[in-house]
């Protein structure tokens, strides 16, 4: 009985997205299809000193050229099962 209580808990978990979060959840991956995305810190602490780090990525997406609003679009339908409440806010 405890497994069958589990289940239950785990296909809850499993439910719909409101459209809000799927489309900030979009967003992300649509911004992310516009191109490679650098990263940069530099700063200094008095243990080590200065110091610096850097960062590249670039999604599949991209790499394919894909359409960040239909990416946005496509990607709000399949976690809601409806187009988009807002328009993508790209940046």
């Amino acid at each position: 009985m405890r497994w069958a209580a589990g289940l239950l808990l785990a296909l809850a978990a499993c439910g719909s997205v409101s459209p809000e979060s799927a489309a900030d959840r979009c967003e992300d991956r649509a911004r992310a299809a516009q191109g490679p995305t650098v990263g940069l810190t530099l700063g200094a602490n008095s243990n080590s000193g200065p110091f610096a780090s850097g960062s590249i990525g670039i999604t599949s997406d991209a790499i394919r050229g894909r359409d960040p609003a239909q990416l946005y679009d496509e990607c709000v339908f399949r976690l809601t099962g409806e187009m988009p409440v807002r328009p993508v806010r790209l940046r």
